[in-house]
């Protein structure tokens, strides 16, 4: 998807604010002053919960919040079900000031030409899944037997042409789910090109978590590239999973930040140093093992049992994970996917990374909180420096 300002426009008069997922956006404009943070993910529950990062942890905790307090400004937290899209059409409108999406929506809407930039990273390497069927039948029978018949009165789409697939370059020709313009798009994508197949190679459908979940439970699709959220139907039975991300090359993983608009860092800079010093302080409290157990707790209050982030996150230190600072590591996968949306054909036009990426805040935070050592420092191909 290729954000333009107008088309963004035309899509809020058509279906107003509400259709973004902004109740509280006439009580923002009321106030005195709100800062407004976008947040690429639907909250869960009640009170509203989201998982999976040092952010989500600062919104569980209110440490945000109260660190703008003292000042009266009011904190307002916006969460999208539509994913880093739908954060791309409230930026693009002036609806927020910071966002909390992954690399590609930021990449697509800095590209048509909107004015941001990257000030801290959070929730880096989140792995990848890919479910299928379970009980598929097999791709070559034994010699003289034709394959099994598929259930009769079956009218599932692909029950007829199902079959059991050991390893990714087995989508090949499949009905395969894939949340396009989020950033497992560029990861997925990397990951087809690596086993020899292409996104036209598979037959490719958009859907949502709850989008693929329910298509995959119910076999009319034969795969899914998502989440974490692919275990809960492998607990129930329902699906196997083909390939999972962890243990294999970091590249094919997923990325997160937080930007800040132009404008309100122009107008306010004390408030966004005043952010990346909380987010900073959360991320050190988060990174620490000896809160590992809290921390995967209040993730699970998402939706997301608390065995399934456990399993995630086994044998992987917490400050790998939830690392604010953008390393050798990670600037390079910014650069990776910059270019790789161009090449896809999901951007319109390039840009330079490097100037995309405001480091300033973050490192005075770290100098003032005595951390700039605290978190491990990666080269661009993943492995430890001075490994």
């Amino acid at each position: 998807m290729t954000l333009t300002r107008r088309g963004a426009l035309r899509r809020l008069a058509a279906g107003g604010a509400a259709s973004l997922g902004l109740p509280g956006l006439a009580r923002a404009q009321a106030a005195t002053h709100t800062l407004r943070i976008g947040v690429a993910q639907p909250a869960v529950g009640q009170p509203p919960s989201i998982a999976g990062s040092s952010m989500a942890i600062a919104h569980a905790k209110g440490w945000i919040d109260e660190a703008f307090q003292p000042d009266g400004v009011k904190v307002e937290w916006l969460f999208f079900k539509g994913a880093g899209p739908a954060v791309n059409e409230a930026l693009t409108t002036g609806q927020l000031d910071f966002a909390f999406q992954g690399d590609l929506p930021a990449i697509v809407a800095r590209s048509a030409g909107l004015k941001t930039r990257l000030i801290l990273a959070t929730g880096v390497r989140s792995n990848i899944y890919i479910g299928v069927p379970p009980d598929s039948r097999p791709r070559t029978p034994r010699a003289g037997l034709r394959p099994a018949r598929p259930p009769r009165g079956s009218r599932k789409l692909g029950a007829a042409r199902r079959f059991l697939e050991k390893t990714v370059a087995d989508l090949r020709g499949k009905r395969v789910s894939l949340f396009r313009g989020t950033n497992m798009h560029l990861p997925a994508l990397r990951l087809l090109e690596a086993h020899g197949l292409a996104e036209k190679d598979l037959k490719i459908l958009n859907l949502d978590t709850a989008g693929y979940l329910t298509a995959l439970a119910t076999r009319d699709i034969d795969a899914a590239i998502g989440a974490m959220d692919i275990l809960r139907l492998r607990d129930k039975g329902q699906v196997r999973v083909l390939y999972a991300s962890k243990g294999d090359s970091p590249v094919f993983t997923r990325q997160s930040h937080v930007l800040v608009t132009d404008a309100y860092a122009a107008a306010h800079p004390q408030h966004v140093q005043r952010l990346v010093d909380a987010a900073v302080r959360t991320a050190r409290w988060s990174s620490d093992e000896a809160n590992r157990e809290e921390v995967l707790r209040l993730w699970a209050r998402a939706g997301t049992p608390y065995e399934h982030w456990k399993e995630d996150y086994a044998g992987e230190p917490l400050r790998v994970r939830l690392n604010p600072n953008f390393d050798p590591f990670l600037v390079a996968r910014y650069k990776d996917a910059e270019a790789q949306a161009y090449r896809f054909k999901l951007s319109r036009k390039r840009f330079d990374v490097d100037g995309w990426i405001d480091t300033r805040y973050l490192q005075a935070s770290l100098r003032q909180q005595g951390l700039q050592n605290y978190w491990p420092v990666y080269q661009a191909d993943g492995k430890a420096l001075g490994a």
